[in-house]
């Protein structure tokens, strides 16, 4: 393995985002790819926000997805301890360090301070940022307000008029002053917790991470990272920022676009490896322009260059028509277990034998091709696990056709006299009935498939009628027949 070591360092606060995944995945092709150590950091310092909860669930989805990581709070290295709640010493030795070398002092204003100075700056036309009034304080002055009882924070100094440039591996040189970027930012909170500006450099400086791969979110960040590490005598990363994906609307995808949070997705049914094939294009697209590939495939062609700066589309039809390629290819074994959730939630069914398991398997055989994601079975099937199938106003047009009760009396008288009904009879017989009823073709099957189903369209009534059994076939023929005016 290389030098090379890039992270990816999600927060529990919450369900993990579709942007945050995609952000794991390309760091992680980025070190599958270049032979780079991969590291998994918790950045848990929002303790109110924070929850083991949401740290497990991270490391569920990343799982889920086919992510591995090579170091990580579960995975020790030697640069651990891999959660920020484990390394508050660390932070507040580089703090101290830094007030020290008059690269950062203690700040008593109160919030009603900053709201004063920021609401002269509007007044002023000026942009607002921290006006530097406590950066000269006089120890006597500091003692006043630890009387008072004010709980400082630690500001970090930003020079004034420094030109902060980085190249982005995705976007290029980007250039920006140092008087936009809001005055002493503080690193330290009154708390004690370190902010995200400030415990990011300590952590990838220390857990030597060469190359910090994020979304383009944090392009104003950097600037405010790359003066720490100069203060800290740091060596700089090499910083690559990613798109946003947008909604169809190409506005940042949120909530309004639909499911955001890649939890929703595995629950379901789509399948990891449509998801990680569907992620990974993302901004980004093999030389050969293939679109369906394995992770095996999409690590060996992999280049971090080919990512594109252009935002990417949240298509949730591609990610639709992907998984169903996927549902195709996979067993129906598979299938069925991805389905049993499902169906089980709309109460469909409940204990499962080795019967059952096996019928279940003929019936989602029926729909597995058509499916876009697994939860869509319980409904398309559902006439498989209800008593009585419901006529919509269109059916029963069909119904009251006029060769309808002739058909369906025949097939009902037919069925009624065996004991078992099987695909070969049914074929059989359907054949045999059209002779015998002079009824053919669309006359003949599209009354019995309503009857049956309640539906105008479907799988194969040779298929659909042994499944459904004898019983529940004559009784919702009996009905149909009953609604024939």
């Amino acid at each position: 393995m290389s030098n090379l070591r890039v992270r990816f360092a999600p927060s529990p606060t919450g369900a993990i985002h579709i942007g945050n995944i995609r952000t794991a995945l390309f760091n992680y092709l980025f070190s599958r790819s270049e032979g780079a150590t991969f590291v998994l950091r918790i950045e848990d310092t929002d303790l109110e926000r924070s929850s083991k909860e949401f740290e497990e669930l991270i490391f569920k989805e990343l799982e889920w997805l086919g992510i591995e990581w090579d170091e990580g709070p579960d995975k020790p290295g030697p640069y651990g301890p891999y959660r920020q709640s484990e390394r508050l010493e660390i932070y507040h030795k580089f703090a101290q360090k830094l007030i020290e070398e008059k690269k950062a002092y203690r700040c008593y204003c109160t919030p009603e301070e900053l709201e004063e100075d920021r609401r002269k700056a509007v007044e002023r036309g000026d942009i607002p940022c921290y006006s530097g009034r406590c950066r000269y304080l006089t120890k006597e002055q500091e003692e006043a307000f630890i009387r008072e009882g004010r709980k400082p924070v630690i500001r970090f100094i930003v020079p004034d008029d420094e030109v902060v440039e980085f190249e982005d591996m995705i976007k290029g040189k980007i250039t920006i002053k140092s008087d936009t970027l809001g005055g002493d930012m503080v690193i330290v909170k009154s708390d004690g917790m370190p902010t995200y500006n400030f415990a990011v450099v300590i952590d990838d400086a220390l857990m030597k991470i060469t190359h910090v791969i994020r979304g383009e979110d944090h392009i104003y960040n950097t600037p405010k990272q790359i003066l720490i590490y100069k203060a800290l005598g740091f060596e700089i990363p090499k910083f690559a920022h990613a798109p946003l994906i947008l909604g169809p609307d190409r506005t940042k995808l949120s909530k309004r676009h639909g499911n955001t949070y890649i939890g929703q997705y595995r629950e379901l049914g789509y399948l990891p490896e449509a998801m990680f094939n569907f992620l990974s294009l993302l901004s980004w697209s093999p030389e050969d322009n293939v679109e369906i590939m394995s992770k095996e495939e999409i690590i060996k062609k992999f280049n971090f260059r080919r990512i594109h700066s252009a935002n990417p589309v949240f298509d949730i039809e591609k990610l639709n028509w992907m998984n169903q390629q996927y549902i195709q290819k996979s067993s129906v074994e598979r299938i069925v277990d991805l389905a049993i959730p499902h169906l089980r939630r709309a109460g469909y069914i409940d204990e499962i034998d080795d019967m059952v398991y096996n019928w279940l398997k003929d019936v989602i055989s029926l729909y597995k091709d058509g499916l876009q994601y697994v939860a869509q079975i319980a409904e398309r099937a559902k006439m498989f696990f209800v008593e009585e199938v419901n006529y919509l106003d269109e059916t029963i047009k069909i119904l009251d056709s006029p060769n309808s009760k002739i058909v369906l009396e025949a097939v009902k008288k037919a069925i009624e006299e065996v004991d078992e009904v099987t695909e070969e009879y049914v074929k059989d017989l359907l054949k045999k009935l059209q002779k015998e009823t002079k009824v053919k073709g669309k006359e003949f099957f599209l009354p019995i498939r309503v009857a049956i189903t309640g539906e105008d369209h479907g799988p194969e009534l040779v298929k659909i009628i042994p499944l459904l059994g004898k019983d529940k076939v004559i009784n919702r023929l009996k009905k149909a027949i009953s609604l024939i005016k």
